[in-house]
C-alpha cells in the first residue's frame, strides 16, 4: 500500500507532466499557474487510495487522478471570480494577476481537459458516468451557494445539502471512482462514497466552527470572518433558529448592518452563540458524521490494514491525535 505522502508526491510531479498547448498564451499560462501553487491535492490522492485498496500499482488511474485535480481547481478558478477573492494559497488569484474574462476562458479550457485527462485514463462507462455526476453536483452547489447570500431563511437541511454537493460529494466520488476502477464491487463503492461524503461533511462544519471558536495561530487568520460577512453558515442558520424573539432581533439587526465595528459585532454574535450552546450542538453533528464516516469504511471488504491510509487521511483531515 502507497503511504500518503507518496502519493501526494507522485501527484505533484504527475501535475507538472501535464501537458498543453503552447499558443495561445494567454490562455494556458493561468491553468499552469493554478495548478503550480500548491494545494493538498485531497481529491487525486483520495482516489488513488481507493485504488490501491483493490490494486498494487496507481500508475493505470494517473490520468484519472489527474482529471479530479484539474477539475477542483478549475472550480477555484471561477470560485474566485464569482467572489471577487485577491488572493488564493498566498497567491494572486487568476483574475487578479490576468483579468475577469481570461479567468472565464481559461477555467472554461481547464473542464475540458479535465474530461480530456479523464478519458485518456482507465476507460469504465460507470467510472466516466461517476465524474459526470460530481462535476455536475459541484456546480449544483455552487449555485445553492450563491442563492444562499441573498437569503435570509436557509434552513440546517438546505445548508447541509449544499454543502455535500459543493464540497464533500467531490471527496466521496473521488473515492468511489478510484474503488470501481479497481475493480471493487457496489456494496463497497458505496460505502467508499459514504466514508468520503460524510468526512467532507464533517470537515466544511468543523471548519464553520473553528472560524467562530479556533485558535487564532492555529487557524492562521482572523477568527469571525463569516459572522462579519453574514455568511449562511450551520452555526448561523441554527442561532437565528433557536433564538429568542429579542435574540432574533439582535441578530437580524447586526445582519442589516451597513456600517459596524467588526470585532462589535463578531463579539455580540459570539455571545448569542454561546448563550444558545451553537457551539455544542456543532461539535455534536462534527462527532456523528465523523462517526458515520469511519463506520461506512469499517464496511468496506479489504483487510483492515489496505485501510489504515484512509483512516490516518480521515484524522489528519479532521485535525485529530488519534
Amino acid at each position: 500500500m502507497y503511504t500518503i505522502a507518496e502519493l501526494t508526491e507522485r501527484i505533484n510531479k504527475e501535475v507538472e507532466k501535464i501537458q498543453y498547448s503552447t499558443e495561445p498564451k494567454n490562455l494556458y499560462d493561468p491553468i499552469r499557474y493554478i495548478l503550480s501553487i500548491g494545494g493538498k491535492r485531497i481529491r487525486p490522492v483520495l482516489m488513488l487510495l481507493g485504488y490501491n485498496l483493490y490494486k498494487d500499482d496507481v500508475t493505470p488511474i494517473i490520468n484519472n487522478a489527474l482529471a479530479i485535480e484539474t477539475y477542483h481547481n478549475f472550480t477555484l478558478l471561477h470560485d474566485d471570480l464569482m467572489d471577487k477573492s485577491d488572493m488564493r494559497r498566498g497567491n494572486p488569484t487568476v483574475h487578479k494577476k490576468w483579468n475577469d474574462n481570461t479567468a472565464i476562458l481559461s477555467g472554461d479550457t481547464m473542464l475540458i481537459i479535465a474530461y480530456q485527462l479523464f478519458n485518456q485514463g482507465m476507460k469504465n462507462k460507470e467510472a466516466l458516468t461517476a465524474f459526470i455526476d460530481a462535476t455536475l453536483g459541484v456546480c449544483e452547489g455552487q449555485q445553492y451557494d450563491i442563492d444562499f447570500e441573498t437569503r435570509n431563511d436557509v434552513t440546517e437541511e438546505e445548508y447541509m445539502e449544499m454543502i455535500r454537493q459543493k464540497t464533500s460529494l467531490l471527496l466521496g466520488y473521488a473515492l468511489k471512482i478510484g474503488a470501481i476502477l479497481g475493480g471493487a464491487d457496489e456494496e463497497d463503492a458505496q460505502n467508499l462514497y459514504t466514508f468520503g461524503e460524510k468526512m467532507g461533511l464533517a470537515f466544511q462544519l468543523q471548519d464553520d466552527y473553528l472560524d467562530v471558536y479556533g485558535n487564532t495561530q492555529e487557524f492562521q487568520k482572523k477568527l469571525g470572518g463569516d459572522i462579519v460577512v453574514n455568511k449562511k453558515t450551520f452555526m448561523l442558520i441554527n442561532a437565528c433558529q433557536l433564538a429568542s424573539p429579542a435574540q432574533k432581533a439582535e441578530i437580524d439587526q447586526w445582519i442589516q448592518a451597513k456600517t459596524f465595528d467588526a470585532d462589535e459585532k463578531i463579539a455580540a454574535i459570539t455571545h448569542i452563540y454561546n448563550i444558545l450552546g451553537i457551539d455544542k450542538l456543532a461539535q455534536q453533528k462534527i462527532e456523528k458524521l465523523f462517526a458515520i464516516s469511519l463506520q461506512s469504511l469499517d464496511k468496506v471488504k479489504v483487510a483492515d490494514e489496505k485501510k489504515a491510509e484512509l483512516r490516518l487521511f480521515a484524522n489528519k483531515l479532521m485535525g485529530r491525535k488519534y
